[in-house]
């Protein structure tokens, strides 16, 4: 059989939102037109925005919608004014990338260091924008997002959290986080992808667009709204709050998961579980074999039928050490041998002895020492 265990780079659309994208699709009009067409379009376009606002408990936020994580992380880092950026040094690529940055570090653990992010902000007396992720995409280790928060708005800097991968695997509250913006993105959390969108705690923080020529989004994203794309980031966000809220599959995830690694543990004693000590999302496992590079691993697996990611999927093709890894301590020769594996609320156990199969078939040919089950 084959198994789908890379839903952090992109989970499987739900059935129920290909039924609200199909819906939307089926109904013309554009949203700013103003006759009943425009006005019926304008009427599901605000529906799905109230819905995703509640999926993370932000009543009063602003939510501008974009086409997906990386345009809503380029729109806060670029438009918020501030040219004082600091950024965790394990932020996706497209935080990292985005525009000139130092680094906050984080520890062998994987976390950010506070008492680094402080100095350096005290180091720097111009208005700053902190940004740290909620949950790292590579290793699943959870940050304290709203003691940043706390630090940074102490020193009167402002806050920007992507919590991509959050939605769907715990909860999401953006008062608790505490910060003024927030990166959502629908194809993790089984909605289509290309369409995410940013969330401003309070609707009068300034931010400046970065795309021009029309006036949507109240003027901070100009173009035509994706409306069955977010129709669809609507549905997969009502789903995921209530599956979160419900609290089944998060447990079932991380069930799977635990069960996986202590099998790994006993089968391949050489493999290391990055982070396995502090606290990670529930349905991500990064595994290092070390001597093994990790394309070798995931093309062996691919020709096995299991489908799992070296690192972050928009880094895909790249030979290159995971910049994560490396900020945590771990070195180019065990960084080069990290695999990820990720699940989703409808993941089987069948699917996780597909891959310990594969994987320690694998391992065995690399010369590893790997035990029969037991």
């Amino acid at each position: 059989m084959s198994a789908y265990l890379d839903h952090n780079a992109g989970a499987p659309a739900r059935p129920e939102v290909v039924a609200a994208m199909v819906e939307a699709l089926s109904a013309a009009g554009n949203p700013s037109s103003v006759h009943a067409f425009g006005r019926r379009a304008r009427a599901l376009l605000e529906q799905s925005r109230a819905a995703i606002a509640a999926a993370i408990h932000a009543d009063g936020a602003e939510l501008v919608f974009t086409s997906g994580g990386t345009e809503a992380n380029a729109l806060v880092l670029r438009g918020c004014g501030r040219d004082n950026l600091l950024v965790s040094a394990i932020e996706h690529p497209s935080v990292r990338e985005n525009a000139a940055v130092r680094t906050i570090p984080v520890g062998r653990d994987g976390i950010v260091d506070l008492a680094a992010l402080d100095r350096l902000l005290a180091e720097d007396d111009r208005p700053a924008l902190v940004s740290v992720m909620l949950a790292n995409n590579e290793t699943g280790i959870l940050q304290p997002v709203a003691e940043v928060a706390r630090i940074a708005h102490g020193r009167n800097a402002l806050v920007h959290c992507d919590a991509a991968q959050g939605l769907g695997r715990l909860p999401v509250f953006l008062s608790d986080l505490g910060v003024d913006f927030l990166t959502l993105s629908a194809h993790k959390m089984g909605g289509p992808a290309g369409i995410g969108c940013l969330v401003l705690s309070k609707p009068d923080i300034s931010l400046a667009p970065i795309l021009l020529g029309g006036g949507q989004e109240k003027r901070r994203r100009a173009g035509t709204e994706n409306l069955a794309g977010i129709a669809g980031f609507a549905q997969a966000a009502r789903m995921a709050a209530a599956e979160v809220e419900a609290g089944e599959a998060p447990a079932r995830m991380e069930s799977l998961r635990d069960r996986l690694e202590a099998d790994i543990a006993q089968r391949v004693p050489e493999a290391m579980v990055v982070g396995k000590d502090v606290p990670r999302l529930c349905n991500t496992s990064c595994l290092i074999l070390p001597g093994v590079a990790a394309q070798l691993q995931v093309m062996a697996l691919d020709l096995a039928k299991v489908m799992v990611s070296a690192g972050a999927a928009c880094s895909s093709g790249k030979v290159a050490s995971s910049p994560v890894l490396e900020a945590m301590g771990l070195g180019s020769g065990l960084a080069d041998c990290a695999l990820r594996v990720s699940l989703g609320p409808d993941s089987r156990a069948e699917e996780m002895e597909t891959f310990l199969s594969a994987w320690c078939d694998f391992a065995r040919r690399k010369g590893k020492t790997v035990k029969d089950a037991a």
